[in-house]
This record gives structure tokens, C-alpha cells and sequence, in this order.
């Protein structure tokens, strides 16, 4: 029986061991790995220097105002230092606060990496045919058919030959997202956007419980480096305080294989493969994509499924062979 709890042991270990792996997914912001150059914090020293302001964008000692409480503004910031890395994950603490009452607010805020800078357009204050990345935090829903529950948090890849459509809020553009209850929250609320891997995932901390949840896994995204990271915002005839308080960088460690080491990343074009098209999201009206492979969780669970099986199986096994050689024992 000593073999056996050995092995009970080593599973034990096993699931330690993974437990660990899938908890740390979302870095836990080790200083180590925050690229600086490419992070706003306070007291905001490198705006003017690594990271330029449009329009209404107001720099204080607390906070970067993107737009204030007022209609039809529009604001942007822009880290001037083009980002070379592979792997990267951005932490972005904000604030969307005003005095509209329930439904009566707007527009929301745009997270961006992309291949031009400070090109004004339609789409939260930035250029609608744009290059790269951009995820959505919208407070406003402009079409009337959705039954989706606003705020909403979408994420979209583009290689300037899409235009988001802002009547029905990005929805035939988007790669999936969620509901958030972000505005007029009394404490720090969140957002994670990490891209290793050729893997897009978004998650959020907007419940005051510092923990991560979920919102966006996809896999198959081709995102190039030398793209710049931005925000933006804009109100129309609805209004909100739309406030960035820091926008961190944090490089990830990934080993990559030789020929992905080799390849010119800057030549990539954005692009996302699918099981389905992104379209396939205006008939769901949960807006989550369908077609997306399991995430790091369901594959770990079902290991652990199949493990426990394994467990069991050899523990009832185990006990009836014990069983047997004490029968056994009896007849001699």
C-alpha cells in the first residue's frame, strides 16, 4: 500500500501544481515586468514626454479626464513610445461618473493598440477603419432591439478594412464580451486586456472584490508589435466623466518557438481566425461568442474530472484487491 500513497501523494502535488499555474494567468502586477515607458501613472510626469493629449483631455495630479461631464467632447491620450513586445498585458484603472440618472449617460471608453496615433474619428473619438486593437467600455446602448445590458464591454481586431458600426454598438464587428456595472461606483474599478500566445483575454475587477473575472477569451488573434497603446473617450448628447487613472504595461515571459522567433513581427497583419464569423453575434443576444474554444478553466477542469476519475477508480480497485488477499489469507 506504501506505492499507492505515493501515488495519491503525487496527484495531490499535481493538483497544487495547477492550481497555482491557472491562478496566476492574470499577473499579479510584479514590478519586475512593468515596462514603464510604456505605463501612465501618478503623478503623470511623462505626459508631454512618452504620452501625448487630444481635444479635451484634462491632466491632474489624480486623475487624466478624457472628457468631463459635458456634451459633445472628446478626448484621447497616447503613449508616443511604439511597443515592441510579444507578450504584454495591460492594466487599466478608470472611472466613468456623472450626474445622468440611468440610461441617460454616455458614451464610454476605448482602450486601444494600434498602428496610428492620435487620428480623431467617430468612434469614441478615435478613427473608425483602424489598425489593431480596440476594446469598447460603453455605457450607452444606440440600438433599440438589443437586449443587452448596458454598460458593455466588447473587444474588436481590425485591419482597416472594418468600420465599427456604432448604431448597433460594434455588434457585427465585435469578437464577443460582456456586461459590467462600471459607472458611478464608489470604489477602484478595473480592466485587464493580456495577449500571449496568439490568445486575447479581457478581464475585469469591478466589484470590489480584487479578484479577476472573466469577460473575453479567444484564441487565433495576430496582433503586430511597434503599435502604440492609447485611450480615448467622447460624449454626444448624453454626457459623462470619463477619468483614466493608470494604464499599466507589464511584459509576460514566454518562450517562443524558433521560427515565431525569427518571423518580423511589424509585418503582421491584424487578424483573428474563428470558428465563426464575429456576425454570427447578431443573432445571440447575450453577445457572447459562440464559437470560441475552451478557456484555460474548462480545460483544467476537465483534467481534474478525469484525474479524479483515475483516483477513484484506483482507490476501489486498491480496496477489493486488499479485500481479496485478506479472503485469501483465511484459507490457509
Amino acid at each position: 500500500m506504501s506505492g499507492f500513497k505515493t501515488f495519491l501523494s503525487s496527484i495531490f502535488i499535481f493538483f497544487l501544481v495547477e492550481c497555482c499555474l491557472v491562478g496566476c494567468d492574470i499577473t499579479d502586477g510584479n514590478a519586475e515586468h512593468l515596462k514603464r515607458e510604456h505605463s501612465l501613472t501618478k503623478p503623470y510626469q511623462g505626459v508631454g514626454n512618452q504620452w501625448d493629449f487630444w481635444g479635451s483631455t484634462l491632466v491632474t495630479s489624480s486623475y487624466v479626464r478624457l472628457t468631463p461631464d459635458e456634451r459633445s467632447k472628446q478626448g484621447s491620450i497616447w503613449n508616443t513610445v511604439p511597443c515592441y513586445l510579444k507578450d504584454w498585458e495591460m492594466h487599466v484603472q478608470f472611472k466613468v461618473h456623472g450626474s445622468g440618472k440611468k440610461n441617460l449617460h454616455g458614451d464610454g471608453i476605448a482602450i486601444w493598440y494600434t498602428k496610428d496615433r492620435l487620428h480623431p474619428g467617430p468612434v469614441f473619438s478615435n478613427n473608425a477603419h483602424f489598425h489593431g486593437l480596440a476594446v469598447f467600455i460603453d455605457t450607452y446602448s444606440n440600438d433599440d432591439s438589443t437586449d443587452r445590458s448596458f454598460p458593455y464591454i466588447s473587444a474588436m481586431v481590425n485591419n482597416g478594412t472594418v468600420s465599427y458600426d456604432h448604431g448597433k454598438d460594434g455588434r457585427s464587428s465585435e469578437l464577443g464580451g460582456c456586461s459590467a456595472d462600471i459607472r458611478n461606483r464608489d470604489f477602484d474599478t478595473y480592466l485587464a486586456i493580456r495577449y500571449s500566445r496568439g490568445r486575447l483575454t479581457v478581464m475585469v475587477d469591478v466589484d470590489d472584490k480584487n479578484e479577476w473575472k472573466e469577460c473575453i477569451d479567444i484564441g487565433g488573434v495576430r496582433l503586430p508589435t511597434g503599435y502604440f497603446f492609447g485611450a480615448s473617450a467622447a460624449t454626444g448628447d448624453l454626457s459623462d466623466n470619463h477619468d483614466v487613472i493608470s494604464m499599466k504595461l507589464y511584459q509576460l515571459m514566454v518562450d517562443h518557438s524558433p521560427e515565431e522567433e525569427n518571423l518580423d513581427w511589424t509585418k503582421i497583419e491584424p487578424s483573428v481566425s474563428l470558428f465563426k464569423s464575429p456576425k454570427d453575434n447578431i443573432d445571440d443576444p447575450t453577445g457572447n461568442f459562440r464559437g470560441t474554444p475552451l478557456t484555460g478553466w474548462k480545460v483544467f477542469l476537465l483534467l481534474l474530472c478525469a484525474l479524479l476519475g483515475i483516483v477513484v477508480c484506483a482507490v476501489v480497485g486498491a480496496v477489493v484487491f486488499q479485500k481479496r488477499q485478506e479472503r485469501n489469507k483465511r484459507f490457509y
